[in-house]
């Protein structure tokens, strides 16, 4: 059954987190162009989803939406300044499409996909960004093809990786390419006692943001299994 709330993703009454699930390292580091940018540097610009990205990124939408896993138990190791999670799908549909219907669509589809569980045990990073692979991720990837079925027009990351980013847990993306690899090291050094970390899975969420800079706050939460 879905919940209507309104606090933002992991955060107190009141609050809002200003970057988004769509914070994501990429799955490879080829160099083909896309654009007049190498993949490389669109991915890295992708990191700053949520606020306007300049030249090969891109900024939230108002009304944009996204499905979620929360991982509160990564969130002591997340230093980026918004709640541990995986994304399922960003973006969804604009919340101005949201309906019973929708509602019902989604709490059935979740309902078919039974809890899982998540481990995080290693440190990976792409350039300017830490993260944790879960494992296994076939869990979420099969959430994200169930919800793309249905809704094809939503892709993932508005269609700018092929193939979508994989399953992730960013911890950190706010160091450039110069300074990045040494903090990095500290970050896995201070964290590397708490892994593996070890995550169940039993809900996803949905949730919305008003456009850049403006947070994202919760819409509904879906049960896994019913």
């Amino acid at each position: 059954m879905s919940t209507t709330v309104s606090t933002a993703l992991g955060t107190a009454p009141g609050t809002t987190v200003s970057t988004p699930p769509g914070t994501a390292p990429g799955t490879t580091t080829t160099s083909t162009k896309i654009g007049t940018k190498t993949d490389t540097e669109i991915r890295t610009e992708a990191e700053g989803a949520g606020q306007e990205a300049d030249g090969g990124g891109w900024p939230d939408l108002p009304g944009d939406t996204a499905l979620t896993i929360r991982v509160p138990e990564a969130n002591p190791l997340v230093t980026a300044g918004f709640p541990a999670h995986v994304t399922v799908l960003y973006p969804f549909l604009n919340e101005s499409r949201l309906t019973a219907s929708t509602d019902a669509e989604l709490r059935a589809l979740f309902a078919a996909h039974a809890p899982f569980t998540l481990t995080f045990g290693a440190f990976r990073r792409y350039p300017g960004v830490l993260y944790l692979p879960p494992a296994p991720d076939t869990p979420v990837r099969a959430l994200t093809r169930s919800v793309t079925a249905r809704w094809p027009e939503a892709v993932p990351y508005r269609g700018i990786f092929d193939p979508p980013l994989a399953p992730h847990l960013t911890l950190a993306n706010h160091e450039g390419p110069d300074t990045y690899e040494a903090a990095y090291d500290a970050l896995e050094s201070r964290f590397a006692s708490a892994l593996p970390l070890t995550a169940e899975v039993t809900t996803v969420d949905l949730i919305a943001t008003d456009g850049p800079g403006r947070g994202w706050r919760d819409v509904a939460s879906y049960r896994l299994g019913g």
